[in-house]
């Protein structure tokens, strides 16, 4: 399916996009679906977003659904905090260690460029962090395959009654819009409610969180915190909708873009994937068959965000 990738929205894009995808007189041929469940409490508040989505939008309510099926499903509910307790869990440890393992990687780059030995050990520093990141990843989805296969959600009349609902709505939207907000809030009801399934082929709408869901990794990030900067962190699995990928949205006021030697430390540790900026006005149009076009700017290995080449 086509995939357009927007900046943040607080100057709206969405419109331009709908209306590139829909030209004509005839325009749309009826109502986009919305996912706002990153917003949580605040779903159903999206009259401004349904405007700029063409003027009429059916709301996904998949964070309605969630918590319905918290209420409605107790064994299922139980089981999903447990879960939540292992994956913290999982993540208290994987971020300990990533302290020291980062801390080893700057270590070694304050070290003489120049010197052969040091340029080594920094490669193999950086690579003691992708192990890392790989083998969280690894567990993190493991847990996640075992947790559903042990409740089987689609055997279960409350989620499947959802799933049957979304999936009604999707068969005849023309395009699907996904708003941003709380990314693990977006990728649990993503999974939950098997949307990457129900989708129909048509075109998808994403910025800032929406657009982390549909990845294959999501990775949090956040230099500028008040503590100073923190290390980027591996979450987990999105869609998988998009490939060897790391979108990085809000880049300029999250990450430290003019400290190149540490963008260059994380340009390589999660490459090959590109890492993609997307800053207000950006737009990338990502055609069905996955080839990313020429021109989009990437976080490359010298530190540096120039304009990359084609897929």
């Amino acid at each position: 399916m086509r995939i357009i990738l927007l900046g943040p929205q607080r100057r709206p894009t969405l419109d331009g996009a709908v209306r590139s995808l829909f030209p004509g007189p005839g325009g749309l041929a009826g109502p986009v679906a919305t996912i706002t469940a990153g917003w949580q409490e605040r779903e159903p508040d999206d009259a401004e977003l349904s405007a700029y989505a063409g003027g009429h939008a059916v709301n996904l309510g998949l964070y309605r659904r969630w918590l319905d099926v918290q209420d409605r499903d107790p064994e299922y509910s139980a089981g999903a905090r447990r879960l939540a307790d292992v994956l913290a869990g999982l993540q208290e440890v994987y971020l300990l260690r990533l302290d020291y393992a980062m801390r080893a990687v700057y270590a070694v780059q304050r070290r003489s460029a120049s010197a052969l030995a040091a340029v080594d050990a920094l490669g193999e520093a950086v690579e003691a962090v992708r192990g890392l990141d790989e083998a969280h990843l690894h567990q993190v989805n493991g847990e996640r395959r075992e947790f559903f296969d042990r409740l089987a959600p689609h055997d279960r009349p409350v989620i499947a009654g959802h799933r049957a609902e979304v999936s009604a709505v999707l068969a005849g939207a023309p395009a699907l819009v996904g708003a941003g907000g709380h990314v693990g809030v977006l990728a649990e009801v993503l999974h939950l409610f098997n949307v990457a399934a129900a989708l129909n082929g048509a075109p998808v709408i994403a910025w800032s969180a929406g657009a982390m869901a549909l990845t294959g990794r999501i990775v949090l990030f956040g230099d500028r915190s008040p503590r100073g900067p923190g290390h980027a962190e591996v979450y987990g699995s999105g869609l998988s909708l998009l490939r060897d990928v790391v979108l990085l949205p809000h880049a300029r006021s999250r990450l430290l873009l003019d400290d190149t030697a540490r963008m260059a430390v994380f340009a390589r540790r999660f490459g090959p994937s590109r890492c993609v900026p997307l800053e207000a006005g950006t737009r990338i149009d990502v055609p069905a068959d996955g080839a990313w076009p020429p021109g989009v700017r990437v976080l490359g290995e010298d530190g540096h965000v120039t304009a990359g080449e084609a897929a």
